[in-house]
């Protein structure tokens, strides 16, 4: 099973680098292992390359997830030190899972990086998710895969995706389908 969320990470300076993924689970119930996927070359696949650990976290806020993959977050969000890697844990997260990498394969277009979880973190309650905060999940997935799918194929999907939003969203939601479909459409002329 895939379980979106964001990954932070430090940056060789210590600096909170967050990022949106989607690491697999083998039992959503008890996670205790990941397996991260992220892009070769991307900077989350370096940092992790060069210090392999960090926090993923799962959230019901889908415009930090809209933030974080359209690389738009104008300050860090709220953080606190991470207690058994060298990382951030997002103050605002449902959970958080500190990892270690303990097996790495960075032969293919994404890296298959393998961590065991060492120390969970209890946030919030998550506050569920609604059809318009769904579509935005896609939204965000479909983003992240421009340079795989093309611009015009994006735009058609994120226009399906358009209603749900329209019916459902309540404003965050709609800020973050927003900036989604700007970014998006921007790929189109550049």
């Amino acid at each position: 099973m895939i379980l979106e969320g964001l990954v932070t990470t430090a940056a060789a300076d210590g600096s909170l680098h967050l990022a949106a993924m989607g690491p697999e689970v083998s039992n959503p119930a008890t996670i205790d292992r990941l397996t991260l996927k992220p892009f070769a070359g991307s900077r989350t696949a370096d940092l992790l390359a060069a210090h392999p650990e960090g926090v993923f976290h799962l959230t019901d806020d889908v415009l930090l997830l809209a933030q974080a993959v359209t690389g738009t977050l104008s300050t860090p969000p709220a953080a606190r030190p991470a207690t058994a890697v060298r990382g951030w844990v997002l103050e605002d997260a449902c959970e958080a899972f500190e990892f270690r990498i303990d097996e790495a394969d960075r032969s293919g277009q994404r890296a298959r990086l393998e961590a065991v979880v060492v120390q969970t973190h209890q946030g919030r309650p998550f506050r569920g998710f609604n059809r318009a905060a769904h579509a935005v999940v896609e939204a965000a997935i479909l983003f992240s895969r421009l340079h795989l799918l093309g611009p015009t194929e994006v735009n058609r999907q994120l226009e399906s995706l358009r209603p749900l939003v329209e019916k459902t969203a309540g404003p965050r939601e709609h800020e973050a389908f927003g900036l989604l479909v700007h970014r998006a459409a921007a790929h189109r002329f550049s």
